[in-house]
């Protein structure tokens, strides 16, 4: 692993930042700008395709304050003195229903710093260190996306083009109408400044387009006929792959067909395929009768050591037992998905429900997702600094 790449395995922490504009994209999504102070400058750079969780506090229905943690790639090139970030409003999402009715310049909101491993690590082309950038490779990058998962590989495909002149980029991006295309614009600057290294495959599932192709649901016919036909996906040097499970895990499926290597295929999902899964963002309550069987969990944060119990009926991850005693733990979605909750096992063993986030190679070292991961011995210990 590089130095860059464990970079953005970095300790995750939150710091108060300001909205400097917000900017309408369409009736349901806005683009968030936040200015980053000089002192903050490290802990906000950033590899395009990652992201940051915004951290607010928010009345309920029954107008009680909770806290609410949601995470969004960001989608704009590194500049060091602000980040970018799109909010897409979600049925019945609270935090994306406020943001887009109630968000403007000048509100502040806690900012973690950036993460995520939905990066390029395609060594030909070295975007993530621009000083080994071979500008003489002629590479071709893919990415298919849907909805808002347009950011991240919006960041992506800017450096990417930016950083060698003879990179080409296809982007397949399904929408349900036109007006419904996130930086609609900006794909359209990117595509006059790059004609002949970019190309743009637009699909709406609810409009008739000029070819059948990229018109009605991507399916498996369709995109078996992308892939082979219009994108030719042998030549294909990295993949990127960002939306919602199904279309995700639907590429992979043919990309897998196909016998493209999986260390060539980069994915990030907006949901785990199981949208009624209670996702709690608080630690809930667990009550420790010292005569039942427990499990001892310690825990390394900060450099500090943590301790609990956590009884075998309450059947709670190990993330859910560290917040019981320290509530700055770090974790974003708590689905499996963003990867913010790492940690090693450094003893003990855990059996993981979901994982998302995590390389094979990650998970073969002990790396768990502690957000998913429930214990099976009797002492375990997990290294959130590892």
């Amino acid at each position: 692993m590089t130095e860059q790449q464990t970079s953005t395995r970095r300790r995750a922490s939150f710091h108060r930042l300001t909205v400097s504009n917000v900017r309408r994209l369409t009736k349901d999504s806005i683009e968030v700008t936040f200015d980053i102070p000089e002192a903050l400058s490290d802990e906000y750079d950033y590899v395009a395709g990652q992201y940051v969780a915004l951290r607010k506090e928010l009345p309920n229905a029954e107008g009680e304050l909770v806290e609410l943690r949601r995470s969004y790639s960001i989608c704009a090139a590194p500049t060091g003195d602000e980040i970018k970030v799109a909010i897409k409003r979600d049925l019945g999402g609270l935090f994306s229903t406020w943001a887009n009715e109630e968000l403007t310049a000048g509100n502040q909101i806690d900012v973690m710093s950036p993460a995520g491993a939905f990066i390029s690590k395609h060594k030909l082309t070295e975007i993530n260190d621009p000083t080994k950038i071979n500008t003489t490779s002629q590479d071709r990058f893919v990415a298919v996306a849907a909805g808002s998962g347009i950011t991240p590989v919006l960041a992506i495909a800017r450096t990417i083009l930016e950083a060698n002149d003879h990179s080409r980029f296809d982007l397949i991006y399904a929408n349900k109408a036109a007006m419904d295309v996130m930086f609609l614009e900006e794909l359209a600057d990117l595509k006059d400044r790059y004609p002949s290294r970019l190309a743009l495959h637009h699909v709406l599932s609810r409009e008739q387009r000029i070819s059948p192709l990229l018109s009605g649901r991507i399916d498996a016919e369709k995109l078996s006929t992308l892939l082979t036909n219009v994108v030719q996906a042998p030549t294909v040097d990295e993949w990127f792959l960002c939306g919602p499970f199904e279309l995700v895990q639907l590429v992979r499926d043919q990309l897998t067909a196909l016998e493209v290597p999986a260390e060539k295929v980069r994915f990030e999902l907006f949901t785990t395929g199981e949208p009624n899964k209670p996702q709690g963002h608080i630690g809930r309550p667990v009550t420790v009768d010292e005569n039942e069987e427990s499990y001892e969990i310690s825990f390394n944060l900060d450099g500090l050591k943590g301790e609990v119990k956590s009884p075998v009926r309450a059947n709670e991850t190990v993330l859910n037992a560290a917040l019981r005693v320290r509530p700055d733990v770090p974790f974003a979605c708590a689905g499996g998905v963003c990867g913010t909750c790492r940690a090693k096992v450094t003893c003990g063993s855990v059996t993981m429900a979901e994982n998302y986030a995590l390389e094979p190679e990650e998970v073969e070292a002990g790396y768990v997702l502690t957000c998913q991961s429930h214990p099976t011995s009797e002492k375990l210990t997990v290294d959130f600094d590892a």
